[in-house]
This record gives C-alpha cells, structure tokens and sequence, in this order.
C-alpha cells in the first residue's frame, strides 16, 4: 500500500489529502501538524476550517485510509510520498522584508525529513513557493541524505475558497513539476499515477520544476490583475456615470476576454493574490527586472486605493466625519462560503473608519467575534504565521461590537456597509432595517450585490461601487 504524508493541516493540506482519501481507497493517508488544537479538530465533528462539503469527505474517510496526527516524525519516516503545505508568509523583517516569502517553515521541515527518513522517498511542494524554492530544498535533502534518495516535485494548489471540495473533485488541471532525470521523471509518474485515479490523463500536465512554481504565482497574479483592472474601471465609471456592471458584461462578452473575475468590489483579500504578487515583485527585483516588478506592482497599489476610497466614499457621504456614528459593517470573510479573514478588505476598512472614530457593529455568519478581535489588532503580515506566534489577547476595541445578527448590527446605525457578498443580505428585510436606523440611512455596497432602485424607493442614499452616484453622495465628493 501506498502511503502519503502531509505536513501541514490547514486550508490546503486538509481538503486535498480528504479527496486524495476519497478517490484512491488504497492509499494511506496521514495529515501532520505540530498544533495539537488543529489535529484535535480535525479528528472530531467540528472541522478546523468551513467549506461546503468537507465534512462529508472526510467523514467517508477517516479512521479508514484517512488519519490526523500530531506524530509528525513517525508518518514522515513511514511515507513514500511527502508533502509539504506549511505557510510561507510573507517577511516582516530582514532582507526581503514585506515582499519576500519567509522560508523559514520550509526550511525546517525539510530539515525533519532529511532526518527522519529511513527510506527513499518523494518530497512534494504543496505550497505556495517562490521559484527555485525546490533547489533550495533539495541542497538540504542532498546534504543531509545519509545514502537515502529524494526527488523534488513541484505540485501546487489552484483551490478556490468556497468551492475548494468540487475544485479538488473536477480540477482544471494538476500541475506537476519534476526534474528531467530519469529519476525526476519517474517521480513525476508516480504522483500522476495517484490523480489519475479520478482526473483524466488530458488535465494532468506535466512541466519542468521551475515552470510548475512560476505558473502558480503567475496564475494568481493574472486574476488579481483583472480585479484590480475592473476596480480601476469602477473609479472612472463613478466620475462619468456610466455603470461598472455593464462595462464588465460587454466586456466579458469578447471571448477573448470572458466573464470570469470581473466584478467591481471594495477589493480583492485571502491568503494568496496580495502575497502572491509581492513574492513575484520582489523576485522580479532579485533578477535585474526593475520595469517588470513595478508593472506587478501596480496590481497591489489599485487594490490598496480602492479600499481607501471606498472608507473616503464613506466619510464623505455622511457630512465628511462618522466620529461617533455607529456603522453596521455586513460581512467580515473576504468573500462568501468561507469563514476565512486572511487580508479580508473588511479588515483595512475597519481601521479606516476606527481611524475616523466611528463605532462599529459588525456581523458575518461564520467568523467568530475573537478571529474578527485578533484580526484588527494584528500588524500587517502577521496573520500568515503560526498561532502561537500571533497576538493571543486581542487589543479590547472600545469601538467595537460584534453582533450574530444582521439586524442587531444595523439598528441605529447611521451607515450599513456590505463588505463580503453573503447570500443572506441579498434576503434582508431592508424595510425592516431603514425603519431602524438613523436618519439619513446610507448604505454602501462594496460588492454590488443590492438592488439600488429599491433600496433608493425605500428612502435609503445608496453607494455601490462603480455605478452612476446618487445625486446626494455627488454633492458631497472629496478628492478620492
């Protein structure tokens, strides 16, 4: 029998060795991790991580050929097949600092292998590494082999949060890269030869280490690349009236083009496009190509513009200052089906808005009132590192509250501000909630999600995002 090793039990590592699990029932697999908390989890009914239909994947699985454990070193040793998906944030100090990625996970895992083996094996990139990152790891392999034989393969992870489960089920591709020695290629086999058991042969593509690295940062850069397009757009459609939403729609008719990633929002956030792209910049600037890195830049700097002017749009419309105001924040996931914050635009919001010292009521269905206190006391970048290593009492915001429900957050609110796209505030009861409210009532659609006519009919002064203004929000504009 086969058998499988993750390091690593987060968002990547755990949905993908449930469905390697679920689709070949004669493999062993076993996820490691060094937190007991997360393996605990893991191995009871409540999973570390939402994400519609895990449970029942690993549910079919576990305790047959799917195991959680915090015995790192024992399933290492007993693998044939390793794979690393630990975090590899971005730097916060040193050389590097705030565009490199921090190895140091890597490195350190890398290092227990190269210990722990008794027996060849192959050693499998699942996270996201900067190019060449393989060649690193393998010196250390080498280095420390004692007569045992390691192969690299690159095979990174191109899951969607919220549609991680059918992503894993029927992907686009799968993306494995290996050395071009014999026995780079037969690793190479032996990795396809484990999809193959549910993807078909066409969709398994095969590449060079350093291709396979490079397409994972270059894949993320390019859907980054067209949010921050069509936000870049949505500035320009406010100033002259025309409708973002239309605009997208013509042009994502040219099929060249397509429909895909072209929804004006308050920004993109996870844990990958942002940190992504400074890791593809800052590897741009290590080999000579300055033009380039800027170019890449720029992706970033419009997404950081568009937060800031959605929270001007806000402080604008509501007589230039929310000093004391109470404003409802919908949504703090940085999108819908997840309960994932990492670099969730609610989050630069917020302090936005704190930094003018409004008060804040703030309701999302699957973030827990502590991970929303965590994530406004943390500095930038931190949240990529282990749990242990980030803040563990939250700074107490006397600003604000988090509330479980949607109505509770907007009852004499001045302001209602929709940050992720739940499906549930397409649902509300905005009559309800105009009732409620302070008057004037604002809301602001950062996701475009609202029906602005009715809203308008109801009484409410609407913002959405790249849509022709509301005459009263046009009287009122700053510098944005």
């Amino acid at each position: 029998m086969v058998k499988i090793c993750c390091i690593g039990a987060g968002y990547v590592g755990g949905p993908t060795m449930a469905m390697i699990a679920l689709k070949c029932p004669n493999i062993q697999v076993v996820v490691v991790d060094i937190s007991k908390p997360r393996i605990a989890a893991w191995n009871s009914d409540e999973l570390p991580i939402y994400e519609p239909g895990l449970d029942a994947v690993v549910k079919a699985c576990r305790g047959k050929n799917l195991f959680f454990s915090t015995d790192v070193e024992k399933h290492v040793a007993e693998a044939d097949i390793v794979f690393v998906s630990v975090n590899t944030p971005t730097k916060t100090r040193g050389l590097g600092a705030g565009k490199a990625a921090d190895l140091t996970y890597w490195e350190s895992a890398a290092r227990m292998i190269a210990d722990v083996s008794k027996s060849d094996k192959i050693v499998v990139e699942k996270s996201t590494v900067p190019v060449k990152t393989a060649e690193a790891i393998e010196k250390i392999l080498t280095h420390n082999k004692k007569g045992i034989n390691f192969q690299i393969l690159s095979n990174p992870e191109f899951l969607a949060e919220g549609t991680a489960i059918e992503d894993l089920a029927k992907p686009d591709r799968v993306l494995i890269g290996g050395r071009e020695t014999p026995g780079g290629q037969k690793a190479v086999e032996a990795l396809k030869a484990v999809y193959a058991h549910w993807v078909p042969e066409d969709r398994i593509l095969t590449t060079n280490l350093w291709s396979a690295e490079l397409s994972k940062l270059a894949a993320n850069a390019f859907l980054a690349q067209r949010i921050s397009s069509i936000n870049a757009m949505s500035a320009l459609c406010e100033s002259t009236g025309a409708d973002v939403s239309e605009v997208a729609y013509a042009v994502g008719k040219d099929s060249r083009i397509g429909p895909k990633f072209l929804n004006a929002s308050v920004a993109f956030g996870g844990s990958c496009f942002q940190k992504d792209i400074l890791n593809l910049v800052y590897i741009c600037e290590c080999n000579g190509l300055p033009e380039v890195a800027h170019y890449w830049k720029q992706v970033v700097q419009i997404n950081d513009y568009q937060k800031t002017r959605f929270v001007k749009r806000v402080v604008s419309s509501m007589f230039n200052t929310v000093s004391g105001k109470k404003i409802a924040i919908l949504g703090f996931a940085f999108k819908k089906d997840t309960g994932d914050t990492r670099e969730t635009p609610a989050i630069d919001v917020c302090h936005g808005l704190l930094g003018d010292k409004a008060h804040l009521s703030i309701y999302d269905p699957q973030v827990t009132e502590d991970q929303i206190k965590r994530d406004l006391s943390m500095n930038k970048f931190d949240w990529d590192h282990p749990l242990h290593l980030q803040p563990q009492s939250p700074t107490a915001f006397k600003q604000v509250s988090v509330v479980w429900d949607a109505y509770e957050a907007t009852k004499d609110a001045h302001g209602v501000c929709i940050i992720t796209e739940w499906e549930e505030f397409k649902k509300l009861d905005y009559q309800r909630i105009y009732d409620n409210m302070q008057k004037p009532a604002f809301i602001f659609d950062g996701r475009n999600v609202l029906n602005v006519e009715e809203l308008r009919k109801i009484g409410f002064i609407v913002y959405s995002i790249g849509k022709p203004l509301d005459p009263w929000v046009k009287d009122l504009q700053v510098s944005i």
